[in-house]
């Protein structure tokens, strides 16, 4: 019988003191390396993991995938409890935008003006598409362009995720300075 490497994952669980969220996590990748440099995070508002079907204010989850041009993989799930008695309610939204800590985007339904200004102010750009929008066929589209060269909110992301290049400033130091 033969093993899927899916099924050598490792999760762990944690649910917030005052139980309104609980996230499954990814712990290892299945080969046990870090993310790759040319990978995105990306955060589906959805309760199916499978379709785009929530807002982002009212949202009862997140699937969370790290996405690179060539594989992408389901690296958490937060699901909040208790959303209906939240509706409409602004203190909602810290705990949600700080679920998506590390990703670059949030793919939803709709997102109020509030949580608009908020993720980007987070480094999270929010992505509006249509109810029932396949989560396969957005990640594909990801890769796509990240195959092509990204542009975009997708560049950004991957810029400010490369490492930072000091050298430059030994290279003027050695120039020197003169006035």
């Amino acid at each position: 019988m033969s093993t899927s490497p899916h099924t050598a994952r490792a999760f762990s669980c944690v649910t917030t003191a005052k139980p309104r969220s609980r996230r499954l996590r990814l712990v290892a990748g299945t080969d046990g390396t870090d993310r790759a440099m040319d990978s995105v995070r990306i955060a589906f508002a959805s309760t199916d993991r499978s379709t785009v079907n929530q807002h982002f204010g009212a949202a009862e989850a997140f699937a969370i995938f790290e996405v690179g041009a060539e594989s992408s993989q389901l690296v958490e799930v937060c699901e909040f409890i208790d959303t209906a008695s939240q509706d409409g309610n602004d203190n909602k939204l810290p705990g949600k935008i700080a679920t998506l800590a590390g990703c670059a985007a949030v793919y939803c339904l709709a997102a109020g003006a509030s949580a608009v200004k908020q993720l980007l102010a987070a480094g999270v750009q929010p992505i509006r598409v249509e109810e029932g929008s396949s989560i396969d066929a957005l990640i594909a589209d990801i890769q796509a362009e990240l195959v092509s060269g990204p542009s975009g909110w997708l560049a950004k992301a991957l810029k400010s995720r490369a490492p930072v290049d000091d050298a430059r400033f030994d290279e003027m130091e050695a120039e020197g300075w003169q006035e």
